[in-house]
C-alpha cells in the first residue's frame, strides 16, 4: 500500500511539462490526385471560341479523310457511272501523289528489277565526237532514296514513270502509238538531257548532240527456301539515238547543251 501511495504522490508532484503527452494522429492530407468535380477537362475545358475552332478542325479532318477514301475507291473500282461522270475530278485528286496500281498483286506481280540507263554523244571543241559511258540513273535515284525518310516525288517517280509510259505507248520496234507516244518520247528525252546536264557529262566547251536510253531488266531472286530457278542474265531494251532539239537544250545549261544539226527524232 505504501508503495502504491508513494507512486501516486510522485505522479501528482510532476509538473505539466514533465507529463508524457499522449500521441495524436496527424490530420489526413488533402488528396491532390482527386479531380475537382467542377473542373472541366479536354475540349469541354476550353473557352467557347477555342471549342468552336477545335470542332471545325476536327470536322475538316474527317471531311478530307472521307473525300480521299471516296476518290481512291472510285479510282481503283471497276468503271461505273459515277467514276465516269467525275473522272476529271478523281484523276486530278489521285495524280501524282496518290497513284494506285495492281502490280503488287496477282495475277501479274512485278518480278523484275528495271534500271534505266543513258549515254550521250558529245561534240568536242575541235569538232570530234565522243560517246560517254552508260549512266545508271535508276541506281542514282535509289541511292538518293535509301535511308531518306522523306524522299522527293521526283526521286521516286520521275524517271520510273517516264520510262513506264514510254514503253506502254511504243511497240517493240520503238514506234509511237499515236500522238501520246510522241509526247512521251519528248518527255523522256528531256528528262535524260536534264540528268546528263546535272551529271556534267559534257565538259567545258562541249555540247551534247544526241542521247540514247536503254533499260536493264533482271529477275528478282527467289527466296532462299524456294527451289525455283531463274535466269539471272540481264535483258536489255535499247532505244535508237535521239537528237537533242533546241527545246531540249533550253532546259539545261546552255553552255553545255544546244540543238543538234537535225530537228529531232531518232537516227
Amino acid at each position: 500500500m505504501e508503495t502504491e501511495a508513494g507512486a501516486a504522490g510522485e505522479a501528482a508532484r510532476r509538473t505539466p511539462q514533465e507529463a508524457t503527452p499522449l500521441p495524436v494522429d496527424p490530420p489526413d492530407p488533402a488528396p491532390s490526385d482527386v479531380p475537382d468535380p467542377s473542373e472541366r477537362r479536354g475540349i469541354a475545358g476550353l473557352s467557347p471560341l477555342s471549342q468552336m475552332v477545335a470542332a471545325l478542325a476536327l470536322a475538316g479532318v474527317v471531311l478530307i479523310a472521307g473525300v480521299h477514301i471516296l476518290m481512291v475507291f472510285l479510282h481503283v473500282a471497276p468503271p461505273n457511272t459515277v467514276s465516269k461522270q467525275y473522272n476529271s475530278a478523281v484523276t486530278s485528286w489521285i495524280y501524282p501523289e496518290f497513284e494506285q496500281n495492281w502490280k503488287l498483286f496477282a495475277p501479274n506481280p512485278l518480278q523484275q528489277n528495271i534500271a534505266v540507263q543513258t549515254r550521250a554523244e558529245i561534240r568536242m571543241p575541235g569538232g570530234e565526237s565522243r560517246i560517254t559511258r552508260w549512266y545508271d540513273l535508276s541506281a542514282q535515284d535509289g541511292a538518293a532514296i535509301d535511308h531518306n525518310p522523306l524522299p522527293s516525288h521526283i526521286q521516286q517517280n520521275e524517271l520510273r514513270r517516264a520510262w513506264d509510259v514510254y514503253v506502254s505507248t511504243h511497240d517493240a520496234r520503238n514506234r509511237p502509238n499515236g500522238l501520246r507516244g510522241t509526247l512521251t518520247e519528248q518527255y523522256l528525252r528531256r528528262v535524260l538531257v536534264l540528268r546528263l546536264d546535272r551529271l556534267g557529262a559534257a565538259g567545258e566547251g562541249e555540247v551534247v548532240e544526241r542521247v540514247q536510253v536503254r533499260s536493264r531488266a533482271t529477275v528478282v531472286q527467289p527466296p532462299k527456301w524456294s527451289e525455283e530457278k531463274v535466269n539471272q542474265k540481264p535483258a536489255y531494251r535499247q532505244v535508237p539515238w535521239w537528237t537533242v532539239t533546241a527545246r531540249d537544250a533550253s532546259l539545261g545549261n546552255d553552255t553545255h547543251l544546244r540543238a543538234g544539226t537535225a530537228t529531232g527524232g531518232a537516227r
